[in-house]
């Protein structure tokens, strides 16, 4: 697919979110995808450990996890490629991988050995997917791995502060305010006329 399809149906791209004020593409483009092979990479490794992760948390912690890691990863990659287009949920699947490891630094004493077993596989997992990232072009590995710190922030906080995802929401959302803010200064143009 090219670049222009994937720009006219809704991805990421730095101009049109910041300079156009299209913010709606930091959500669409985590439906967009480059093929089958691509969505079937993304929704396995969600389903390896989404079901998980939905019941070490809630389902309303899981997914304002899975959405804020995507949207902060969106805006992690404008800021590294900020002319390119960018579609895929990764950045939100590394996001539940990051809760992940989030809940086993706060919980790692308590954990019995199953459960230390399925944090390593994760580990695992989510390290032969960044390594992956690495061998193949076009992969987009700033929302990834922005995708991923978010995550292991709202894991941890979530699993220290049982009852604090409105709180992950709230400073999460500040968060993104204040990135998006700052992309806005970097694609002002010197000539630009202020009033």
């Amino acid at each position: 697919m090219s670049s222009e399809y994937l720009y006219s149906i809704g991805a990421v791209e730095g101009n049109a979110v910041v300079v156009n004020g299209e913010v709606w593409r930091l959500f669409s483009a985590m439906f967009l995808h480059g093929g089958v092979e691509h969505i079937l990479m993304n929704m396995f490794s969600l389903y390896l450990v989404g079901r998980s992760v939905e019941m070490m948390f809630s389902r309303f912690s899981y997914l304002s996890i899975y959405f804020i890691s995507g949207l902060i990863g969106s805006l992690v990659s404008i800021y590294f490629h900020p002319l390119g287009v960018g579609i895929g949920a990764s950045g939100a699947i590394f996001g539940i991988f990051g809760a992940v490891i989030g809940f086993a630094l706060v919980h790692h004493k308590k954990m019995h050995n199953e459960f230390q077993e399925f944090i390593k596989s994760v580990g695992t997992i989510l390290l032969l997917n960044l390594a992956i990232g690495f061998i193949f072009p076009n992969v987009d590995m700033s929302a990834h791995i922005g995708g991923a710190i978010t995550g292991v922030i709202g894991g941890a906080m979530i699993a220290k502060y049982r009852h604090s995802t409105w709180l992950y929401i709230l400073i999460s959302s500040i968060i993104m305010f204040l990135m998006y803010w700052y992309l806005s200064t970097l694609f002002v143009q010197p000539n630009d006329i202020f009033y």
